[in-house]
């Protein structure tokens, strides 16, 4: 058969993601603060988009306000500042000085520090609170400070500037001294001879590089590092297991002497870092809130106040369009116009899209949202899908980085979606985070002499709540939740009972 060149005609159907749809979808998993950071790099870009200034009833008539009877914030200031004595009036009443009364007031101390009868303040303008409010230092600066007064040569300052670079939140050093050595072309002696002037900086324990290193720099510190605490420090593996048998053969003393040993080490603080600034705290603000409603079910709302809202500025583009002659000039407006239309559409979208994932997550989680997590049902982001209508790969994009505020509390959406573990009666499916509490109450509710271990726990979620669940689920699930083994927790308990008799 001869191969020959032809031309031949087909028709076919495919998708193709055009790079504004690639955006929308991006659009769908931004968190607020993304998103607001995102539309505010296309204002500074698109010359057609604006910010919208508040709502609709901006551009209503106010209503005449009410005539309220209480005092105003500055009228109620006014009259407390008039009730105010002078300084010389109250050192009067004393039969004293004024400078005893007033030692910081100097020579003008005619009047306490105040507005006067117009509301002004002397100067002409009012404090800046902002300049009163006290920050934490940073545990760096804190310790560069110190190494500064207590190291002499330049040398030996810039090993202690790498062994501050090293250190964790904690206080901890993380950086191998032979690193820090080969990086600088220093004796290993001399990094040692810093680290050991460092470990004597406020506060006490920073630059440990273990726990038992920690407490031991505390302990010295107070002068408590005896033998019998170190040998205490020594096997805090022990004391971590609770096994107090072996740990009191290994230190060597009695029952009482150990208990107050251990009270000792309670007062001491194992991350000494934490105590000093280590940046911002961000709050986690929800996207959407959920209120009872008057009829018996629930209200979603989203919270329109992190939302951006922006606007496409017609009529300067039509001002503009007119004058414009350049064909790039052209290009670039239509292009502006057609972004900005495109924009307005996707964040509408993306909410409406956001309200109706968080209807249905509300609606199959009705027995959590009024009962608790007990009855957290098991859900899935295809089952989500199916009832909405919508992909799941779309669902899995609007639940990351959101948050929803409910009456039981603040919860990220992705909390809601849950394995769910098969039913021994037969029954209805039970969410793995249900179990999950479950399991802890079981074990925050047993006795000291009767400690659940996981077959325990298995065989009566089985008879109670009909939970087909197998050992070493069980096992995950508390090693998941930060729950010691039994044996351990057998040794805990244990140990309270005996230290509260001591004491």
């Amino acid at each position: 058969m001869a191969l020959s060149p032809r031309l031949e005609f087909r028709q076919s159907q495919s998708l193709t993601l055009t790079p504004q749809l690639m955006q929308s979808i991006r659009l769908l998993q931004l968190s607020h603060l993304e998103l607001n950071d995102f539309v505010d790099a296309e204002l500074l870009r698109n010359p057609i988009l604006e910010r919208e200034e508040g709502g609709a009833d901006d551009h209503e008539p106010a209503e005449a306000p009410e005539k309220r009877t209480e005092l105003s914030a500055y009228e109620d200031t006014v009259a407390q500042g008039e009730r105010i004595k002078d300084a010389d009036q109250i050192a009067e009443g004393y039969d004293t000085a004024v400078e005893n009364v007033f030692p910081d007031a100097g020579q003008d101390h005619g009047r306490l520090a105040g507005p006067d009868r117009n509301g002004s303040f002397e100067g002409g303008e009012a404090p800046d609170l902002d300049q009163y409010v006290a920050s934490r230092p940073r545990l760096s600066d804190h310790l560069e400070a110190q190494a500064q007064m207590l190291l002499r040569t330049p040398a030996d300052r810039l090993i202690a500037q790498h062994l501050i670079d090293g250190i964790n939140e904690a206080g901890y050093l993380v950086v191998e001294l032979e690193a820090i050595a080969e990086l600088l072309g220093a004796e290993l002696a001399d990094v040692e001879a810093v680290l050991e002037v460092m470990q004597t900086c406020d506060p006490v324990g920073i630059f440990a590089r273990t726990v038992a290193e920690c407490l031991s720099l505390q302990l010295r510190e107070r002068d408590r590092f005896d033998p019998i605490m170190e040998r205490l420090i020594a096997n805090l593996t022990l004391l971590a297991e609770h096994n107090m048998p072996a740990l009191l053969k290994a230190v060597g003393c009695d029952r009482e002497d150990l208990a107050d040993m251990l009270a000792e080490i309670k007062l001491l603080d194992p991350r000494p870092g934490l105590a000093f600034d280590s940046g911002p705290v961000e709050a986690v603000v929800p996207d959407v809130f959920v209120r009872p409603g008057p009829d018996g079910g629930w209200q979603i709302e989203l919270n329109t106040e992190v939302l951006p809202r922006v606007l496409v500025n017609r009529v300067y583009y039509a001002t503009v369009s007119k004058k414009t002659r350049d064909t790039a000039e052209k290009t670039f407006l239509a292009d502006c116009l057609a972004t900005a239309n495109w924009l307005t559409k996707s964040l509408d979208q993306r909410a409406q899209t956001i309200t109706r994932v968080a209807a249905e997550i509300v609606r199959q989680q009705d027995g959590f949202l009024t009962h608790g997590v007990a009855y957290l049902k098991p859900m899935t982001l295809k089952t989500v899908a199916e009832a909405i209508d919508m992909h799941e790969s779309t669902v899995s994009r609007v639940t990351s980085n959101k948050y929803m505020a409910t009456p039981r509390g603040l919860y990220e959406m992705k909390y809601f979606f849950t394995t769910a573990i098969a039913s021994a009666t037969g029954g209805g499916e039970h969410s793995a985070e249900a179990v999950r509490h479950r399991i802890k109450q079981l074990i925050d509710a047993e006795p000291a002499n009767d400690i659940l271990s996981d077959d325990t726990i298995a065989e009566m979620l089985r008879k109670e709540q009909g939970i087909d669940v197998a050992r070493r689920t069980v096992a995950k699930y508390r090693e998941g939740m930060n729950i010691p083994s039994s044996v351990i927790r057998r040794r805990q308990k244990k140990s309270l009972e005996a230290t509260a008799r001591i004491a």
